[in-house]
């Protein structure tokens, strides 16, 4: 019997459903106490300035040694799963670059500390928790769960890809993949139009994230207005928003080069500078 594709792709179709009915759940409130901001242009200057303050900011708070702890756990297990289990293995990449899509919602503890920083505040790693009594709880919540949404189907299309270029037979192991990826043409058909169609999710994950994760960290605009506002954001500016995607996709691919030891830099970087970027969007109140 041949031994097809289970896991995750055929699971993470198969929990749409389940995923499509938790969000509704996780909406929150609608509208908030405060009205949607007015949005800035961007400019090339501003994605500089803002990777300079995302830089300052984690020299000041070694938000990188957090993220030992966090990021490295997670990565972790995605890697000894694919390990154990053949099924997994096709999509260990596809899973890995999924972060991009959900990394956002693990950056919030990074905006919160760049807000306190730049007003002033005392701020600690314990700071990045006081979200969870935020009134915007709800709503950064509901953005979090329309991320997984997009993960999901992007393992889920990840799944697709690869049966019908190199699969449906998942490889015996890891050098095999590689074999089978680099030098076959199936392999490198898989590669663009996989980098084609993830382009797709990350652009609409940084779309709808972009502005409005920091938005609900820094006002209670609700979720409505927070994606209204990030969507607007990125219409006013698109070539700098797509400079920004190119940005931290180049940044976070080169970073992972090394075992993956540059995303404890990177990552904390990027997710500091994201705030630097939104306060570059939206003035303050």
């Amino acid at each position: 019997m041949v031994n097809t594709i289970r896991d995750p792709g055929t699971v993470a179709l198969s929990t749409l459903g389940a995923a499509f009915a938790i969000v509704p759940k996780l909406l929150g409130k609608m509208t908030g106490s405060s009205a949607a901001p007015q949005v800035r242009s961007l400019t090339r200057s501003d994605l500089r300035a803002a990777l300079a303050a995302g830089i300052d900011d984690l020299a000041a708070f070694r938000s990188d040694v957090l993220f030992v702890c966090l990021l490295y756990p997670t990565i972790g297990l995605v890697i000894a799963w694919a390990a154990f289990d053949r099924d997994v293995l096709p999509l260990l990449f596809p899973l890995l670059a999924g972060f991009t899509i959900v990394g956002p919602v693990a950056a919030v503890g990074l905006y919160e500390m760049s807000r306190r920083r730049a007003s002033g505040e005392p701020t600690s790693w314990a700071d990045g928790f006081r979200l969870l009594s935020s009134p915007s709880l709800m709503p950064i919540l509901a953005v979090g769960a329309i991320l997984f949404v997009l993960f999901l189907l992007w393992i889920g299309a990840a799944a697709l890809i690869y049966g019908a270029t190199l699969g449906p037979e998942p490889p015996r192991g890891l050098v095999d993949l590689l074999r089978g990826t680099l030098t076959t043409p199936a392999g490198w058909a898989m590669i663009v139009v996989g980098f084609a169609v993830g382009a797709v999710f990350a652009a609409v994950a940084l779309t709808i994230s972009f502005v409005s994760l920091p938005l609900l960290v820094d006002r209670d605009v609700g979720l409505v207005a927070a994606l209204t506002t990030s969507v607007k954001a990125a219409s006013a500016s698109p070539g700098p928003v797509a400079a920004w995607g190119v940005i931290v996709a180049v940044c976070l691919a080169l970073a992972a080069i090394p075992a993956l030891l540059g995303l404890i830099f990177v990552f904390p970087i990027l997710g500091h500078a994201t705030w630097h970027l939104y306060r570059r969007i939206v003035a303050a109140p």
